[in-house]
């Protein structure tokens, strides 16, 4: 048994079992960037920028953006080199298998299952914010007890019902995804165009009106554990990287892609920069346009455009932007996670159900319905501060754990092809790794909590079916 826990894929045998599931190959280059992009610029813009900031960093929220991205980069180029080397969709998962085992395997691939389907929920829970901000403009008022969560930050009842249009965007970007890659990726590029437009507008436009008082003291004295100081920053840099997961949905996406060893590093790196360039530049303008402490609501960009009545049309502008960048990272979300399960479940961890290709759509429609319908429901009932922050913890993880793979792999398979080697690899991925590890240091009691609930849940899940189903033990 315990040489079973250990035992690895070899990343050959991926290939085949890869083609062996029949995903329609429909995307190239700009589609997987469009992905990446897609998946990135949303949540980290239009909410978790206002809270992080407010709460953490004050105005050095836009260092938390570069430190984050600084690690984030470090793991890109892994995620690079093991993309071209198994060009395969299970992203983090399958590159644990192949370097550390089938425990450790699991386990990574049940934290992409919190990283994506949590961050899908968080998302649609932001997404309610500017919705309701929208309506206000035509005088429309839902029910509070109908758009808000029944539960706090501390799991106790609000008086709420549920957060319905949290679960009505996901019912309607699942449907998407459920109609094809090519309907689900030629939807997320319309919307990535649009969005990134419409954030340079408020770039540029609000810049004008940046007042550089607003940034003094850039780095606010502490005040409370993880609040201000340099403390606060590296708290900031833990909250904001749950921003970051969209260039990692570029290799969940492998086995759709026309030219995965080619084109995947170059999409991974490619929306990387780009997406930091727009989050840095979006916090420089809402910190500078209002004081950091009042940025802490569910819409903090609509917060800093309003306080310029001058800026009255942008807050139109801004809420579109909103709704359509957040819809496109719900969609990413539900289209990333369902790929997750399948090959899991190609492996025999997960019951059959989970590997099922629609013949006609060629998706794993099953799966996808059951990813739609259990991000609804996170999002119809969990908060944004619980979603958010298990999400940045599952992330980290998983990010840490391809770093190490990376490393490990060039010592014990140094003879596999790699169209993609990354440049002074002990050093980068040890950099990476202690770097996500410095930002897990960061997360509060109890999260952790949460995440050893969540952590001993999925062992379960693995003792009693994935064990005894597991494909790779059946062989041996």
């Amino acid at each position: 048994m315990i040489k079973q826990l250990w035992a690895t894929k070899n990343p050959r045998d991926s290939h085949g079992a890869a083609d062996a599931l029949g995903l329609r190959r429909a995307l190239g280059p700009w589609g997987l960037t469009a992905l990446g992009i897609g998946a990135v610029i949303g949540g980290g813009i239009f909410v978790i920028t206002g809270k992080a900031a407010a709460e953490h960093a004050g105005p050095a929220i836009m260092l938390s953006f570069v430190l984050a991205a600084i690690c984030c980069g470090f793991c890109a180029l892994a995620y690079a080199e093991f993309a071209a080397m198994v060009p395969v969709s299970g992203s983090a998962y399958s590159y644990t298998y192949a370097t550390m085992g089938e425990l450790a395997a699991w386990f990574i691939g049940w934290m992409l299952v919190l990283e994506y389907g949590v961050s899908g929920s968080a998302v649609a829970v932001s997404w309610t914010g500017y919705f309701l901000s929208f309506l206000e403009h035509s005088g429309i008022h839902l029910p509070a007890q109908l758009v808000s969560s029944p539960l706090d930050a501390k799991l106790k009842p609000t008086g709420a019902i549920a957060n319905l249009p949290a679960a009505a965007i996901v019912v309607l970007m699942t449907a998407v995804c459920y109609a094809g890659i090519r309907k689900s990726s030629a939807v997320n590029v319309a919307m990535v165009v649009l969005k990134t437009a419409l954030i340079l507008l408020v770039i540029f436009v609000g810049w004008r009106y940046v007042d550089p008082g607003n940034w003094q003291p850039f780095i606010p004295a502490n005040e409370a554990p993880g609040k201000y100081g340099w403390e606060g920053v590296l708290r900031g840099a833990s909250m904001v990287f749950f921003a970051y997961i969209g260039f990692e949905a570029v290799s969940v996406a492998a086995q759709e892609s026309v030219k995965p060893q080619k084109d995947m590093p170059i999409s991974m790196i490619l929306s990387l920069l780009i997406c930091t360039l727009l989050y840095v530049g979006m916090a420089a303008v809402m910190t500078g346009l209002v004081s950091y402490r009042l940025l802490g609501t569910d819409e903090p960009v609509v917060t800093a455009v309003a306080a310029h009545p001058d800026l009255g049309w942008l807050r139109i502008v801004v809420e579109i932007g909103a709704l359509i960048g957040l819809s496109s990272v719900v969609l990413v979300i539900v289209l990333a996670q369902p790929r997750i399960f399948m090959i899991i479940a190609h492996d025999g961890l997960l019951p059959p159900v989970f590997a099922r290709i629609h013949p006609r759509y060629r998706t794993p429609h099953i799966n996808t319905v059951i990813t739609g319908i259990s991000l609804a429901l996170l999002a119809a009932f969990f908060p944004l501060d619980i979603l958010g922050e298990l999400t940045s913890m599952g992330t980290l993880i998983a990010f840490a754990s391809v770093c190490i793979g990376v490393l490990v792999l060039r010592r014990t398979r140094p003879d596999l092809p790699r169209p993609f080697r990354m440049p002074a690899a002990p050093l980068i991925c040890l950099a990476g790794a202690c770097g996500c590890i410095l930002l897990l240091s960061t997360m509060t009691a109890h999260n952790w909590m949460l995440m050893g609930i969540w952590t001993a849940a999925g062992l379960a899940i693995y003792v009693f079916y994935g064990y005894r189903h597991s494909k790779l033990r059946r062989r041996q």
